[in-house]
């Protein structure tokens, strides 16, 4: 795979998109290639999945008023003010980035709420460095992203090259990944795969297939008791279960195959 490509990983909250996420990223990065993984989840985890002390982890962008002001002009949180749609935040990534496994990682957060976006400063902040990142980095860039659709909403990842939604057996979250297929395609995002997590049964990773249509599989796992406790102790998931790691292996392979 070669240096570049963005891959955005969505699914409804609680389906394991951060830890597969986190995985990814380590296993790019022991191919030797760059990794920015950017949490863009109003709830970041991403640190913690990836190893990250807590004392350690960057704290979200979003929150860094101060530096929001300072960028936009304007005071986040007001309305009715003017503020810069392109503040400037290609110095950003490198200031405010923690490496972890030779994981580069930047949590943004998000803004709460559906709909197209935010017309206020801390929305135009948070568009122009997710857009910078896509668009500017050379790294391969991972970005774990707001569970459900309203980040999607925001169409803010627009230009990744893949987009992997994660899906556990269950009504809600198959109609909650094809409703994100749907958006990602919508947006122009041509290439959209799944991961089906929690599998108790081959019989479900079909039944899933069948009801995601066109959206390729791209693997599945099932349940590993040692991802409880590696969430507990706050250790990497990717030391936690060698069968997830080749699960998502297997993933990221038949990903390449099919989209590059």
């Amino acid at each position: 795979m070669k240096s570049g490509h963005k891959i955005a990983v969505s699914g409804k909250g609680g389906v394991g998109k951060t830890t597969f996420c986190a995985v990814l990223s380590h296993l790019f990065s022991q191919d030797g290639s760059e990794v920015l993984a950017i949490d863009a989840d109003s709830d970041p985890n991403l640190a913690a999945a990836l190893g990250i002390d807590a004392g350690d982890a960057p704290d979200p962008l979003i929150k860094m008023k101060d530096l929001i002001a300072e960028r936009t002009g304007a005071q986040p949180g007001s309305m009715g003010q003017y503020f810069k749609l392109n503040p400037k935040v290609s110095d950003l990534p490198e200031k405010f980035c923690v490496e972890a496994g030779g994981v580069k990682l930047l949590s943004l957060g998000s803004i709460e709420g559906a709909g197209t976006g935010c017309a206020c400063p801390e929305g135009a902040f948070l568009k122009a460095l997710l857009a910078y990142t896509i668009l500017q980095r050379e790294e391969i860039l991972l970005v774990d992203m707001a569970a459900g659709l309203e980040f999607m909403g925001r169409a803010c990842v627009q230009g990744v090259d893949v987009l992997v939604v994660v899906v556990e057996p269950g009504s809600r979250s198959i109609e909650t990944a094809v409703h994100i297929a749907q958006m990602g395609l919508q947006m122009g995002i041509t290439h959209v795969g799944a991961f089906v997590n929690k599998v108790v049964d081959a019989g479900q990773v079909e039944e899933i297939r069948s009801r995601l249509g066109d959206i390729p599989v791209l693997g599945s796992f099932g349940y590993d008791r040692a991802l409880q406790a590696a969430d507990m102790e706050r250790a990497a998931v990717v030391g936690a279960s060698e069968e997830l790691v080749v699960a998502v292996k297997k993933a990221k392979e038949t990903m390449l195959e099919l989209f590059f």
